[in-house]
């Protein structure tokens, strides 16, 4: 008698590599890291805003995105005291990083 196997839910939606990093992460880090793939480039700022979360929270959440190699921390040209995160998926243009 042969016994059927399931079908790994990770596997069968064509991203099992995406699925396999986003497991260990905590909630926070997924909500961040969705907005920075939607909304692109942002401050801890911006993030804290558009994801209602506390600031606390949401530095947990950069740090363990960061600690993974999921997003990219840039300087803000503008203003060098703001960072400026990117989720690592999202290609970066060479136009407007010669205008930042």
């Amino acid at each position: 008698m042969e016994r059927r196997r399931r079908a790994d839910p990770a596997v069968s939606d064509g991203i099992p590599y995406l699925r396999m990093i986003m497991k260990p992460l905590p909630p926070s880090s997924k909500i961040v890291l969705k907005i920075l793939g939607k909304e692109g480039a942002l401050t801890h700022k911006d993030i804290v805003k558009k994801s209602h979360c506390s600031p606390r929270t949401v530095r947990f959440a950069l740090r363990r995105l960061k600690e993974n190699e999921l997003i990219i921390e840039k300087l803000n040209m503008r203003d060098m005291r703001q960072i400026i995160y990117q989720d690592r998926s999202i290609p970066v243009r060479q136009d407007i990083l010669a205008e930042i």
